[in-house]
């Protein structure tokens, strides 16, 4: 065994060991962070292991998940986060995104699991909300969480298009809260961890960027509180293996999270980690997974090119991974994603 992979198992266990201690369960079950997922679901299939991290964040007492608002004008996104929702056994709002944009992928692997059918028939998987317009819209839902909990308590996990981040900064005041859009985040949101941008190539037309540039540009000019961002390059230095997918879920099948995997891209192939590491940064950078830059600005030109230029004044920071620092969250993501969920935990075989 190399160094690095020694280091990487060394830290990986004294992780599990430190979750697994009563004053660290204590501490997560009393106080869950409050996370708002925002996502274009059906771009790609990394949005989908992170949601299956965010709800074994929310079973371990770690989060409390208040909202998924989506920025992808799919029926098939709403529609794949409510059976998710549902199969994973919670009622999480979901909002629909209004006026959003038309640069986005077509929704083929969230498709083919909501329209998947039995032998006899039936639906695959069970919808909780089965008419489109039942679902709220996202800004109006961002307000109505928001304006629900502590001051400067939230941490906002965005993972697809600025679309309604750049919406909510323009929100007048409403049956939810007397404030403005921007004096309700300043008021209650302590940061964004944004999966968006390329810190290492400055020509780079990162996709959450491009498709909605304008947006993306209000977003880190207007944002009044932190923003960290997880470039591209630390989600493309650690890939999801196939061979966990083909493996480790065989105990409950179908599966909406293998189901969509399978559906992305043809099998076999290990994808990239994009989304999922502004989950982890955003629910557990106590444990110096990555590293961080200084502080500093973010500039999005017109042409969807990201840049940073440091500033101790400044409101934004970028994650960054070095090869053992990935190692190490790459086998923390095999080991979390691969874990039952707690409705299924009894569940010894595949039904």
């Amino acid at each position: 065994m190399n160094l690095s992979r020694l280091l990487s198992v060394l830290f990986f266990a004294s992780l599990l060991a430190a979750c697994s201690s009563k004053s660290a369960v204590k501490e997560v079950t009393e106080n869950p962070l409050p996370v708002i997922f925002d996502t274009d679901m059906g771009n790609d299939v990394d949005d989908v292991l992170a949601l299956d991290m965010l709800y074994k964040y929310v079973e371990s007492g770690r989060i409390d998940l208040l909202a998924i608002p989506t920025t992808k004008k799919s029926e098939y996104c709403a529609g794949y986060l409510d059976l998710m929702n549902t199969w994973y056994g919670h009622d999480i709002p979901i909002g629909i995104v209004e006026n959003g944009t038309d640069k986005d992928n077509a929704p083929v692997f969230i498709q083919a699991a909501c329209e998947l059918k039995l032998n006899d028939g039936k639906p695959a998987f069970e919808r909780t909300i089965t008419n489109f317009e039942d679902f709220s819209k996202s800004v109006p839902l961002y307000r109505k969480v928001l304006s629900e909990q502590p001051d400067s308590s939230v941490v906002i996990v965005s993972v697809g298009f600025s679309t309604n981040l750049a919406q909510l900064l323009d929100s007048d005041p409403d049956k939810y809260s007397p404030l403005s859009g921007m004096d309700l985040i300043k008021q209650k949101v302590k940061y964004v961890s944004a999966m968006m941008g390329n810190m290492q190539d400055t020509a780079f037309k990162e996709f959450n960027v491009y498709c909605d540039i304008p947006a993306a540009q209000k977003f880190v000019d207007k944002w009044p509180t932190p923003i960290v961002i997880s470039p591209y390059e630390v989600g493309d230095a650690i890939l999801f293996p196939a061979k966990c997918i083909e493996n480790d879920f065989k105990w409950k099948t179908p599966n909406p999270l293998v189901v969509g995997y399978e559906n992305y891209m043809q099998m076999p192939y290990d994808r990239q980690t994009w989304d999922l590491t502004a989950v982890l940064y955003a629910v557990e950078n106590d444990k110096n997974f990555f590293g961080i830059s200084e502080w500093g600005t973010i500039h999005i030109d017109d042409t969807g090119a990201t840049t940073f230029t440091p500033d101790a004044n400044g409101k934004h920071r970028y994650l960054t991974v070095n090869e053992s620092q990935a190692q190490v969250i790459k086998d923390y993501f095999i080991n979390f994603i691969t874990q039952k969920p707690a409705k299924y935990k009894d569940v010894d075989e595949t039904l």
